[in-house]
């Protein structure tokens, strides 16, 4: 019998994920032995400063990674908003999952939507992506960070730390909470981070024996939108510490991506967008990416990280 080892955050929403990559895994392939291995990565420790500072979304995957290269675990599942533009040398995306939900949901006790909040209330997200769009069309809100779990997230929005909060609608989902969205925020509206409701399987780039388990996980479609999001993000050098949103869509057989980037407060939103087939996915990534540099994100970009 052939067995694989799934490396995992032990948060319950990277465990639903690992365990839905299991199952499916063992269904196409009965006679594997598939375990999980559940870790406490340093984003998941680090829970009192916000991510852009300690170093972002790849505190999320480098034990992971770690133990894959120790031969612990042969392929770590992320959701792939959470996957670096650039993995580190030595590993590969091996396959993109259908994505699910790719927009953000308004999660509140009292309130039904953005529109619906009185001035100045408080809103919590640690997302600089969602505070800057949220700031250009609420700039009266009181945005304050909000870190932690899904349900350590709701259970500060039901103790009135907040009068909403703002999270991923696939998590949610996911974690059957699909209940407690009060509204779908449309992308016009807040832009989704690159791949946000998307699941990556990560593997060694070398293994092939475990690239073949999971080759048959890869969905045509969304890879396409996604290649064209993660490319525009690579050309931008985008992280944490900078508000950029992607969305990129199937329409009439063409690939749809809008890319944004912000300055901090939402005074400045450059947006582009590009229409293509799929096999020009990255390469309408790369040129909406040139586009939104030209039109002043480089501006944006260089005030964020310092550069001269």
């Amino acid at each position: 019998m052939s067995k694989l080892c799934i490396a995992t955050r032990k948060s319950p929403l990277a465990m639903w994920q690992a365990e839905f990559v299991k199952a499916q895994l063992l269904a196409k392939h009965p006679q594997l032995q598939v375990d999980l291995m559940g870790m406490s990565t340093q984003g998941d420790k680090l829970l009192d400063v916000p991510l852009a500072k300690i170093g972002g979304k790849g505190l999320f995957i480098k034990e992971l990674e770690e133990q894959m290269l120790a031969g612990n675990a042969q392929l770590a599942v992320h959701s792939m908003k959470d996957l670096p533009a650039v993995l580190p040398e030595g590993f590969a995306v091996g396959a993109v999952l259908a994505r699910h939900n790719p927009l953000d949901a308004f999660v509140s006790n009292t309130y039904t939507s953005l529109d619906d909040l009185p001035q100045g209330a408080v809103v919590g997200t640690s997302s600089l992506r969602r505070k800057s769009q949220l700031l250009a069309i609420r700039p009266d809100l009181q945005l304050q960070d909000l870190r932690g779990n899904i349900h350590t997230r709701m259970r500060k929005l039901d103790e009135g730390q907040y009068d909403a909060i703002i999270l991923a609608a696939a998590g949610l989902e996911r974690m059957a909470l699909a209940s407690r969205i009060r509204s779908i925020i449309p992308a016009e509206v807040c832009l989704p981070a690159v791949a946000q409701g998307a699941l990556a399987i990560e593997v060694l780039a070398d293994d092939a024996t475990t690239q073949a388990y999971v080759d048959f996980f890869n969905d045509a479609d969304t890879l396409a939108c996604i290649r064209a999001e993660r490319a525009m993000n690579a050309a931008l050098e985008g992280g944490c510490q900078v508000p950029i949103g992607a969305y990129a869509v199937w329409q009439n057989g063409q690939v749809w991506l809008r890319g944004l980037v912000s300055s901090l407060d939402g005074a400045q939103q450059i947006r582009g967008e590009r229409k293509g087939s799929a096999d020009d996915a990255e390469a309408m990534g790369k040129s909406l990416a040139a586009e939104l540099l030209a039109n002043g994100a480089k501006a944006i970009l260089d005030a964020v990280y310092g550069r001269a």
